[in-house]
C-alpha cells in the first residue's frame, strides 16, 4: 500500500508544475502579443523618410518581444512627440 503522504506531496507536486506551466505559457503568449502590436504599430506610423521605419521594423522582428519592448520604451514616446501620432 502507497503511503498517504507520498501520494499527497506527488499530487502537490503535479499542480506545482502545471501552474508554472500556465504562467508560463502566459508570459509567452503576452509577449508575442506585445511583440505583433509594435511590429504593425511601427509599419505603419513610423515616417518614411530615411531609414528609421526599416531599421526598427527589422530590430523588432528580429528581436522578438525584447525590440518590441526596447522601441515600446524609448522609441514610442519620441515619435509621438516628433509625429503626433
Amino acid at each position: 500500500m502507497e503511503d498517504t503522504a507520498a501520494v499527497v506531496m506527488g499530487g502537490g507536486f503535479a499542480c506545482f508544475y502545471v501552474l508554472i506551466m500556465a504562467g508560463a505559457a502566459l508570459v509567452g503568449l503576452a509577449g508575442t502579443a506585445l511583440w505583433i502590436w509594435m511590429l504593425v504599430e511601427c509599419a505603419t506610423k513610423e515616417s518614411d523618410q530615411g531609414n528609421t521605419k526599416i531599421v526598427w521594423v527589422l530590430v523588432i522582428a528580429l528581436t522578438h518581444w525584447i525590440g518590441a519592448l526596447i522601441y515600446l520604451i524609448a522609441r514610442r514616446p519620441q515619435r509621438k512627440k516628433e509625429l503626433g501620432r
